[in-house]
Order: structure tokens, then C-alpha cells, then sequence
């Protein structure tokens, strides 16, 4: 759970800063099979730890990108700041969506957050836009990069207020 809980008023002071570094995870060989088992890509790359690395030039199996990427709800909750009056959020899409270097089996991975964006709408949704880089413990390149939006929702009276 996210440690605190911040004002519309506060979220425009995070505006271009780094609001947060997840703790770091490991990417397992069980969350890399059962990601391929619920998206049915069961390449072996992913999931034949002899195959790939005989044949594969990542030296054994990788996490799928979209694995990598779905990881980011959960370092989301475990890092941000919660909107006070917002108790649901949802995805709106990516932009600049880049996978720039594999995540091996085994590695470390956490995600930083840059606030970027910050949209108060009369209707009580709250567009949230952070630029997202996943780094890759001991890797010079990050697993990805992107832009994401985000809606929450809060007291459309407020948001009237705000806006």
C-alpha cells in the first residue's frame, strides 16, 4: 500500500519531479509461466530455460515485455501517492511506449515515477500522466520507458472547484 495520500492542491507541487522509486522485484521463471500461460505466448524464450540458452542470445529465458509492463500496477500501489477522495484508478493508455533492453530471469526490477502531467476535469476525473522508466538492477539501459495516463475519479464538486 502506497505509504501516503496527497491534495489535489499538493499533486500540482509534484509537476515535473520524481514522485517515487518502487522497492525492487525479482522476475521469477513461475511469474514468466504463468504470464504465458494466461496470454497463451508460450515462446520459448520465455519459458525453455535449456532452449534458450542454448539458442536464444539473452544467455537463458527473458520476462515478456507485456509481463514487464503489467508489473507496473503493482509498483504503482506499492509507490505512489493516493489521491485524497480517489479510491479507484484506471488505465487510459501509453504513449512513447518503448521496450528498450530484456529483463532476464531472475533480475531485479523497480520503476520510477515523474509526475508530468496533472488534469482536474469538472466532471470529478483526474487525468494523471507520470513518464515511467522500469530499470534493470546492474543494466545501464532500463527495461522500458513510457508515458502513462492514468484517470481517478474524486468529488465532482471539488473537481469544479479545481478545474
Amino acid at each position: 500500500m502506497s505509504p501516503r495520500t496527497v491534495t489535489i492542491e499538493e499533486m500540482h507541487a509534484y509537476l515535473g519531479k520524481e514522485v517515487g522509486v518502487s522497492p525492487w522485484r525479482v522476475v521469477t521463471q513461475q511469474m514468466i509461466d504463468l504470464f504465458a500461460d494466461a496470454t497463451d505466448d508460450h515462446q520459448f524464450i520465455h519459458c525453455d530455460p535449456e532452449r534458450a540458452a542454448r539458442e536464444a542470445p539473452f544467455g537463458g529465458t527473458i520476462a515478456h515485455g507485456f509481463l514487464t509492463l503489467s508489473l507496473l500496477s503493482a509498483m504503482t500501489f506499492e509507490t505512489l501517492p493516493r489521491l485524497e477522495g480517489s479510491d479507484m484508478g484506471i488505465n487510459q493508455g501509453f504513449e512513447q511506449l518503448k521496450f528498450a533492453a530484456p529483463v532476464k530471469t531472475g533480475s531485479r526490477i523497480r520503476a520510477r515515477f515523474v509526475l508530468s502531467e496533472f488534469k482536474v476535469r469538472p466532471s470529478g476525473w483526474v487525468q494523471v500522466t507520470h513518464d515511467v522508466t522500469i530499470e534493470i538492477e546492474g543494466s545501464k539501459k532500463p527495461a522500458l520507458t513510457a508515458r502513462w495516463q492514468t484517470l481517478g475519479f474524486v468529488d465532482p464538486e471539488k473537481a469544479a472547484q479545481l478545474s
